[in-house]
């Protein structure tokens, strides 16, 4: 990993921290797992498609890509890899390490993650 690729690591380390503070602030129940979504994103199917596989071996569930039009028009596909996480950083972290390496090996984008808020 190169040195761009180490800081672009520790913003999503920081995203995912101050996305699970914000979470836990706006009330959701940081007692009960939640269904974590990582984002990947590629203008180029069949390299998507690789990355996919390599994230469902890591323990992720995979949906299907699906095709979007960005803004500027462009097409890219995009999936997301799904699992069920406690609100904690270092799992999340765990994740993002693995996956952002997938990523990076598949020259895809990695998008960081969204869930559902859980009441409590």
């Amino acid at each position: 990993m190169n040195s761009e690729d180490t800081s672009e690591l520790a913003e999503w380390h920081e995203f995912n921290q101050e996305t699970i503070e914000a979470l836990i602030e706006d009330g959701s129940d940081a007692s009960q797992a939640h269904t974590i979504e990582y984002h990947f994103a590629s203008a180029d199917f069949d390299v998507l498609e690789k990355a996919a596989v390599d994230a469902f071996k890591a323990g992720f569930e995979v949906g299907d890509a699906e095709e979007l039009e960005l803004e500027d028009g462009e097409e890219v596909f995009c999936f997301d890899a799904v699992v069920e996480r406690m609100l904690d950083a270092n799992l999340i972290n765990q994740d993002t390490d693995k996956l952002f390496a997938i990523a990076i090996k598949h020259n895809v984008d990695y998008d960081g993650w969204g869930t559902f808020f859980i009441e409590k």
